[in-house]
């Protein structure tokens, strides 16, 4: 496994020069490998330039969010391709851009659940997907179905206007028979969308979703949900915030998101709030920057050498330099947030809002698995007399999140093609030192 953000190696697993004749005697400890696993509902998101007429043809409420039948979507797929109106083909879905991102940046295993059609061709909607996902992402869990998967179609409009039209295919149609239960209890976190919890119809994905939260609970794995979107919170947001409080360790939200759970427009008091129904919360805040949050123990808190920022908590980023733990592990827990402005401000050209989240939220469980990673295979170092949950401290998992998020926001793809530089060429290193 690489190790979050720009690291030296010596910082992690120090060992003295050893004989290399004498080190054949010597039985070598094997590294003990971690993973993480997801659920996801398996798309393909396409995105194309349309006129409005095209919008009207197909009864697509111009920029909103529509459900379309198999039979529409193959339609309006045939006639954009046929127009050679379609900009870009990626493989989508929230969770499923997560782990993909995660096993790119830790060089890791991560593990998918949900559908892949039976029959592929090449060309189609699956065969897209697969090919857009990273090698390191195992796959062989995912439950055979007749049919297509889902398709996501993004139609921007000459103002740029952004109308979507989603085909549920059969992404859907996981059943919790396809959970393997020794995969989800020997991860280092679950991760889960909140879209998973409203199937309709007869489908099985939201039955699966809580099968792997029983099993994850049961062997103390972190539970990880993203909110997704604001219109599904705050549909009901009591039911949500029960949710989370009997099933959620961390909860990756942006600030419509929050707004919408917790009432507060405000990022940094909707974090706030969310923390008394979960360990730790990540909020991403557009042109802000970012949040995270959570707890320490009030005798293990380190004070930053940062500038104390104010805000509606005032000088509330004071001990960001400390490590995030399980409210339960803490004998007199305390909150402690941290925040950072995009990163070199923003890139000069925004080129997909899709997916910002999502490259964040998988810095921080590369930090999480980080941790799980280094406990088990030097479990006599100093760093893990006292537990934490993460591996950095709230202000490292900050920068590291908001590097991320800075790499998705400048390419066209939501899902990265390679990980960070070994070296930044635009900035100094004590970027990550400070």
């Amino acid at each position: 496994m690489k190790f979050p953000g720009q690291r030296k190696s010596k910082h992690y697993f120090p060992v003295k020069n050893r004989d290399p004749l004498l080190a054949q005697l010597t039985l070598q400890p094997q590294h003990i490998s971690t993973h993480i696993s997801g659920i996801d509902q398996t798309l393909v998101d396409i995105e194309a330039k349309v006129g409005d007429d095209l919008l009207s043809r197909y009864a697509l409420p111009k920029g909103n969010s529509t459900l379309i039948d198999d039979e529409k979507a193959h339609q309006l797929y045939t006639e954009l391709k046929s127009s050679e109106l379609i900009s870009d083909e990626f493989a989508g879905g929230t969770i499923g851009n997560t782990v993909h991102n995660y096993s790119i940046l830790a060089d890791d295993r991560s593990v998918l659940f949900g559908v892949m059609s039976n029959h592929i061709e090449v060309g189609s909607y699956a065969y897209r997907y697969l090919c857009n996902t990273s090698s390191k992402v195992d796959l062989n869990f995912l439950q055979p179905v007749d049919g297509p998967i889902g398709r996501c179609f993004t139609l921007i409009s000459e103002c740029g206007e952004r109308t979507f039209a989603i085909s549920k295919g059969s992404m859907d149609k996981l059943t919790p028979e396809y959970i393997d239960q020794e995969i989800v209890q020997t991860s280092s976190a679950l991760v889960l969308t909140a879209y998973l919890m409203r199937a309709s119809g007869g489908d099985k994905i939201t039955d699966a979703a809580l099968k792997a939260i029983e099993y994850a609970k049961a062997a103390d794995v972190p539970v990880v949900l993203t909110l997704g979107t604001r219109f599904l919170i705050e549909e009901d947001p009591q039911w949500w915030i029960d949710f989370i409080k009997e099933n959620v360790t961390i909860l990756a939200m942006n600030e419509d998101e929050g707004e919408a759970l917790t009432g507060f427009k405000d990022p940094l008091s909707a974090s706030n709030a969310a923390l008394e129904w979960c360990d730790m919360v990540l909020t991403t805040a557009g042109p802000l920057g970012l949040y995270t949050a959570g707890y320490t123990e009030d005798s293990e808190k380190r004070e930053t050498s940062h500038t104390l920022l104010p805000g509606a908590i005032p000088e509330f980023n004071r001990y960001e330099f400390s490590r995030p733990k399980l409210k339960r592990d803490c004998q007199t827990p305390i909150k402690v947030f941290a925040h950072i402005s995009p990163y070199m401000g923003g890139p000069e050209i925004i080129r997909n809002t899709n997916g910002a989240g999502d490259g964040a939220l998988a810095a921080l469980l590369h930090d999480l698995a980080s941790n799980t990673y280094h406990k088990a295979n030097v479990p006599g170092s100093s760093k893990h007399k006292r537990d934490g949950l993460c591996y950095s401290s709230f202000s490292q998992i900050c920068k590291y999140a908001n590097r991320v998020a800075y790499e998705v926001l400048a390419q066209h793809s939501p899902r990265l093609s390679r990980g960070l530089p070994e070296r930044e060429d635009s900035l100094e290193e004590a970027y990550w030192e400070r």
